[in-house]
């Protein structure tokens, strides 16, 4: 795992200063969807991290969010995401980030989240703790919700999903003493697993999206489940994080407004 890790955030490195040196300048920029960029630098950014990659690891595969991938047998495979915040990114509003993880059995086993405005380099590999450019960091110690600061976002298909998070946000915002949205989701729970945040929450997601993140959190003594508090995995979409201490709390929320909905959807049927 050293050496996995060492050439992880090698190119992380290399692929953030690639993407720092064209801030407010991407060309080519696309919808994948109705509010979902992807730009030139996107591309360029994955395809250096997946060449650098397969020259040092020839056997393992690859998972990018642009460019795609499978799984043909290999122990491992790199789950990477580009600039994690595209749009943020395109508006050069600084706080987007390059994620890369390496999964074992389809679980993270290592995990660097480099933001390349702040040069904030988050990392983890499994059993070793988790580190903010080499200091070690752990979740933060609030036990109240109306205590907590907490971050979420919203699906790029806000508009056309049932479960648009809409209503979420505003039960949290009654509940927590603030709530942030800030448009990156594996930067958003590397902050609960350092402590600027307390907890985070989100629907719509992709593996990309929280792989690295998730073993950072982990290490760093947070928690991720469903919003039912069943076992989460990074190829779920729906996410709850927090320091633990305020899951229960957090998990009672979503649940709530599910169970009204649920009884909404009953009654009528009668």
């Amino acid at each position: 795992m050293k050496e996995f890790l060492k050439e992880a955030i090698a190119v992380a490195l290399k692929s953030g200063e690639m993407i720092r040196r064209h801030v407010g300048k991407a060309k080519d920029i696309s919808f994948k969807g109705a509010a979902d960029l992807v730009t030139d630098v996107d591309k360029r950014s994955e395809a250096l991290i997946k060449s650098y990659l397969a020259k040092k690891f020839p056997t393992h595969q690859f998972l990018g969010e642009e460019g795609g991938g499978d799984r043909t047998g290999c122990a491992y495979r790199w789950v990477v995401d580009p600039i994690d915040g595209t749009t943020n990114f395109v508006h050069d509003l600084p706080y987007f980030s390059v994620s890369i993880a390496l999964e074992s059995d389809c679980k993270p086993v290592l995990g660097v989240v480099y933001d390349p405005v702040h040069n904030e380099l988050f990392h983890a590999v499994k059993g070793g703790g988790a580190f903010l450019n080499k200091k070690s960091i752990k979740v933060s110690k609030v036990k109240e919700l109306k205590q907590s600061l907490l971050c979420t976002g919203f699906a790029y298909e806000l508009k056309d999903t049932r479960d648009s998070n809409v209503e979420h946000f505003v039960d949290f915002l009654l509940a927590a003493q603030a709530i942030r949205r800030l448009g990156s989701a594996s930067l958003d729970m590397c902050y609960v697993a350092c402590g600027r945040f307390d907890g985070y929450w989100e629907v719509g997601l992709k593996p990309w999206d929280t792989a690295a993140a998730l073993i950072i959190l982990k290490e760093a003594g947070g928690k991720a489940t469903k919003f039912n508090g069943s076992p989460y995995s990074h190829y779920d979409q729906e996410i709850l994080v927090s320091n633990g201490l305020l899951h229960k709390k957090m998990e009672d929320v979503l649940m709530r407004r599910r169970r009204v909905r649920h009884c909404k959807v009953t009654f009528g049927k009668y």
